[in-house]
């Protein structure tokens, strides 16, 4: 089963520690090498060229970045694993590296299963 992993930021915009990225290395090494990871990339902030396109009553509007929301959107990975529980697991560990490198960093991370032939 493949699932989308997104990362959503709810602190300033400011460098990650240097510990955190090696270690955010090392786990990606490790998915890729247990054939887990897929693909993955950091996203530039909604302000950077990002826009939002919305159908509503059958009108479609395009609003450019940034948006209103106070968690902006700051990467994604996709995981070809066996179950939802595989990719909540590598979803946290991603996550208790954020909670143990970077002190008072706060975010979310939604998994969601892609549509596939499963």
């Amino acid at each position: 089963m493949r699932y989308l992993v997104t990362l959503k930021s709810g602190s300033p915009a400011s460098p990650p520690p240097p510990e955190l990225m090696d270690a955010i290395m090392a786990l990606g090494d490790e998915a890729t090498k247990s054939g887990a990871l897929l693909d993955t990339a950091g996203l530039m902030p909604s302000a950077a060229g990002g826009a939002r396109v919305s159908l509503s009553g059958g009108e479609l509007t395009v609003t450019d970045g940034p948006f209103a929301e106070t968690k902006e959107l700051i990467s994604y990975v996709v995981y070809q694993v066996r179950d939802k529980e595989e990719a909540v697991e590598w979803a946290s560990r991603f996550l208790r590296l954020h909670r143990d490198l970077w002190p008072g960093w706060e975010g979310e991370a939604d998994v969601l299963r892609v549509f596939g032939e499963e």
